[in-house]
């Protein structure tokens, strides 16, 4: 059980470099922020391709896996900070790819 928070904690913080450094990037080149803004979030994005090496699984695995996580913190860093209001679509689509990557990740294997 310890493994499976282990990994989803590192999953959820990947994500959060990822998608934090993504937005600060954005936010400097199409928002006109100041250069700082995008120095951060390239650093943050150097963080997240570190992090993703701390899990214990291959990296095509890892990678499929964090996909699935990465569409569901999107989804909810839109929601937060851009107002975007997910639909019923949306939703059940984010359910649809973590049960998907819950199997890939967490489905017995011989």
């Amino acid at each position: 059980m310890v493994a499976i928070f282990k990994a989803l904690g590192l999953f959820a913080l990947a994500g959060l470099f990822e998608i934090g450094g993504g937005y600060l990037v954005w936010q400097w080149l199409r928002s006109g922020k100041p250069l700082w803004w995008g120095i951060v979030g390239s650093i943050l994005l150097v963080l997240y391709g570190i992090v993703a090496t701390w899990q214990v699984t291959s990296f095509g695995k890892t990678y499929a896996v964090y996909g699935a996580i990465f569409i569901v913190m999107s989804i909810a860093w839109a929601w937060y900070f851009d107002g975007f209001k997910p639909d019923r679509l949306d939703l059940i689509g984010g359910l649809v790819v973590m049960a998907g990557v819950s199997i890939i990740l967490f489905w017995p294997r011989k």
